[in-house]
């Protein structure tokens, strides 16, 4: 089984950065090798939704249009973490941040869909106010 554990999350104001990290560790349950890393959100009452994730590669990486621009996913395959930098946080970015991964037999492949991800942390509270 694969563990994902948050960090990062807190209060800052709008305009403000803040960096998440996320460090996975065991195995998958799954015969494919490779593993995607995701960041999602979910706010109460709403459904979680998908913000950014980074293939085995490293390098293709995908973002939510609300975010493109401002966040920033990468990882560290070394030291088995993902981060998201958050750069001009607005209110709207308010909420609970999980890490997320999915098995894949490629190392450029990203998905969207909360239900290809089966393993998912704990999350950490990210909350922009002034």
């Amino acid at each position: 089984q694969v563990q994902l554990v948050e960090s990062g999350g807190g209060l800052v104001q709008p305009g403000g950065s803040l960096r998440l990290s996320c460090v996975h560790s065991g195995r998958t349950v799954s015969t494919l090798n490779y593993i995607i890393l995701a960041w999602f959100r979910q706010v109460p009452g709403k459904e979680r939704e998908f913000v950014a994730a980074i293939a085995q590669n490293s390098r293709s990486t995908d973002y939510s249009d609300s975010v493109k621009g401002r966040f920033t996913i990468s990882r560290d395959t070394t030291k088995n973490t993902v981060s998201l930098q958050m750069n001009d946080l607005r209110p709207e970015d308010t909420a609970v941040y999980y890490c997320a991964a999915a098995a894949t037999a490629y190392t450029t492949t990203t998905y969207r869909q909360r239900t290809r991800y089966m393993y998912w942390g704990g999350g950490t509270q990210v909350t922009v106010s002034s």
